[in-house]
C-alpha cells in the first residue's frame, strides 16, 4: 500500500508568477499565483509549483557546482502516520519546519521533500 499519493514538483525561483506564466503558456495549463508561490495545473490534476527563494542562484547545467533546485511534495491523509512511515523507510525529519499543513524531510541522499495534507 502506498504511503503517499500524487507527487508534485516544487521549483525554487526568484519570481514564481513569471515562471508559472511561462510554463502555463507552454503547457496550456491553468496558472494560480499567490504571495511567494504559484502553480500550473492540468485539467486532469497534474501540477507544477514554484516557490520564491530569496537570493536565488540558478542552476548551472550540466555542471553540478550549483545543482538543480526542486523537491517533491506528496499528499498524505495524516501527517503523523505519513511521518512514521517515511521515517521507517530511512527519511530524516528536518529540524526546520516552517508550516503546519506540511512537514519537511530529507530522503536517504539528503534531498528535501514534504509530506502535505490537502
Amino acid at each position: 500500500m502506498a504511503i503517499a499519493r500524487f507527487p508534485s514538483i516544487v521549483i525554487d525561483c526568484p519570481d514564481p508568477g513569471a515562471l508559472a506564466t511561462f510554463y502555463g503558456a507552454m503547457l496550456d495549463w491553468k496558472v494560480e499565483v499567490s504571495a511567494g508561490w504559484a502553480e500550473v495545473r492540468a485539467d486532469y490534476g497534474h501540477c507544477i509549483s514554484f516557490q520564491q527563494v530569496e537570493d536565488y542562484t540558478p542552476p548551472v547545467w550540466p555542471d553540478q557546482k550549483v545543482p538543480q533546485q526542486m523537491h517533491f511534495d506528496v499528499i498524505v491523509d495524516d501527517l503523523d502516520v505519513g511521518e512514521a512511515a517515511v521515517l521507517d523507510l530511512g527519511a530524516t525529519k528536518h529540524d526546520h519546519q516552517p508550516g503546519t499543513t506540511f512537514r519537511v524531510f530529507l530522503d536517504p541522499a539528503g534531498h528535501p521533500f514534504c509530506l502535505c495534507v490537502e
